[in-house]
């Protein structure tokens, strides 16, 4: 069986559930949680992707479980490359990435607060018109 197989193969049960569904990330066939990215598949490595926290991964890497999963050269911090294709390492990751997403589903999600725009001639970074009217600046460190 390829690698693409078991994926599909391990994935297919969690479409019981309405919030898993097929997708595409960065062009890789993938499966998302109530819209959320959560294990996707390399097919040119045959890699196992998966988001889990942070020190999750840290942890499969530093037990050579796991790579880094760096599509353009910068690691991403939650999502971690298995290699080594194993029916039960890989439905236990499955799960465990599902569940992490399910529970970030579950939290509200925070807001980015709008950084003031720069000024393109200064650069300086402009808040929002002060009370008569004025643009307030803030001055910017390059």
């Amino acid at each position: 069986m390829s690698a693409e197989e078991m994926f599909w193969d391990l994935t297919q049960p969690m479409h019981a559930d309405p919030a898993v569904c097929k997708s595409t990330m960065m062009g890789l066939p993938c499966v998302r949680f109530d819209g959320r990215f959560f294990a996707s598949l390399d097919r040119r490595s045959g890699a196992l992707l998966v988001k889990l926290p942070a020190d999750r991964v840290a942890d499969l890497i530093a037990s050579g479980h796991g790579q880094p999963f760096a599509p353009a050269g910068r690691p991403f911090r939650e999502w971690v490359a298995v290699t080594a294709p194993d029916r039960e390492r890989w439905h236990s990751l499955l799960v465990e990435a599902r569940d992490h997403v399910a529970d970030l589903s579950r939290a509200p999600r925070q807001r980015r607060t709008p950084q003031p725009k720069r000024d393109a001639r200064t650069g300086d970074r402009r808040s929002a018109a002060g009370a008569d009217g004025t643009q307030q600046v803030t001055s910017w460190t390059r």
